[in-house]
């Protein structure tokens, strides 16, 4: 399983844009020996980065047994204004260089755009 969006996953991500904010949910497994440590580096670098785009982080939260479906070490979310800004502090050359950490992280990951549901 990939842990990191390829080029066209983007592709198809922004061409589903709307303009409008997104939370991205992330549900994390760590490697053995030392994932969850350089996750929390990872996590500790991005920070500026987030900003620089309006980003937030919403939740960030340890997983427990679960009652339904497959076991994560961790969840979080993180609200971007727009799908355009995420993209681009992906593509931010200096983020590239933190990236590592958390591919290094992770066994497994899950990163979903969300979205209030609409009404109808």
């Amino acid at each position: 399983m990939s842990v990191d969006p390829t080029g066209a996953d983007l592709k198809q991500f922004l061409a589903e844009d709307d303009g409008g904010p997104v939370v991205m949910l992330n549900l994390l497994r760590y490697k053995p020996d030392g994932g969850r440590e350089s996750y929390m580096k990872y996590a500790k670098a991005i920070v500026p980065f987030l900003e620089a785009v309006g980003g937030e982080v919403v939740y960030f939260g340890e997983g427990a047994t679960p009652l339904v479906g497959d076991a994560w070490d961790a969840v979080l979310l993180v609200r971007y204004p727009s799908r355009a800004k995420f993209s681009e502090m992906v593509a931010n050359p200096e983020y590239q260089q933190i990236t590592h950490l958390r591919t290094e992280a992770l066994d497994a990951a899950l990163l979903q755009p969300t979205a209030p549901p609409t009404r109808g």
